[in-house]
């Protein structure tokens, strides 16, 4: 049986990436799903790119794959903007050409839910922090998609969450970043608290949850030199500060 590595919320971390197949080819998996988030971030968006676009995964586009190629350059965040402009035409055009959600051998891919890819699906925004969602949140969040496997991102936060009829939800974390801040529906923060990357596999009926270490000290370098202090601490630690 084909065992699967689920990847998401790369941000352009090509060492945190390299380590994740890595490991994920050490456990058996030869078949790969990227959920979206992809090169966003001061770090390697064109190198990932090329990389990736080399190996061809089935992979949907994430909330910053839309920003990038959309979002007018007054509204850009930083990590949009870095990326914009180490994009080439090649690139941007495999972006652009990225499904928002996918239907796969009975799985349902989305980056955030099925209807949009800045909500969260598994997570639920609760002050300044996200906790798992309930089972009603979930259903609802779900609406008439009814996979009984939904594949997802957008957290970075790793769940796997069964519902009461048999549905489940899986997101596999984040290989590239393990701890942001957000502004959006109000200002949060989420942090895994430490730097290694997560992914899931699916093997059959059984799903896991992994890390694996990489260099991160190494990425952290790298975002400070671009001038992103918030992403290096980010890196080296898994926190925010």
């Amino acid at each position: 049986m084909t065992k699967i590595a689920v990847l998401s919320d790369i941000h352009g971390n090509l060492p945190a990436l390299i380590a994740t197949v890595t490991g994920a080819e050490a456990r058996g998996c030869t078949r790969f799903l990227n959920l979206g988030d992809i090169l966003s971030g001061p770090l390697w968006p064109a190198e990932t790119a090329a990389w990736l676009m080399a190996r061809d995964w089935p992979t949907i586009a994430g909330n910053h794959e839309r920003q990038v190629l959309t979002d007018p350059p007054e509204r850009m965040n930083a990590s949009d903007a870095f990326t914009r402009a180490a994009l080439g035409p090649e690139a941007l055009a495999w972006m652009a050409d990225l499904p928002e959600t996918l239907a796969l051998d009975g799985m349902f891919l989305c980056h955030g839910t099925p209807t949009s890819d800045v909500s969260p699906l598994t997570d639920t925004l609760e002050g300044e922090t996200l906790r798992v969602a309930s089972e009603a949140e979930l259903t609802a969040r779900l609406g008439g998609q009814g996979a009984l496997l939904t594949l997802c991102g957008h957290t970075h936060v790793p769940r796997l969450l069964a519902l009461s009829d048999g549905r489940r939800v899986l997101n596999p974390g984040s290989v590239g970043l393990q701890a942001y801040d957000d502004d959006h529906p109000r200002p949060y923060r989420v942090e895994n608290g430490d730097p290694l990357a997560r992914y899931a596999v699916i093997d059959g009926e059984a799903i896991s949850l992994h890390t694996v270490a990489y260099d991160h000290l190494a990425a952290a370098r790298k975002a400070e030199v671009e001038g992103r202090s918030d992403w290096a601490i980010a890196l080296a630690t898994g926190r925010m500060c």
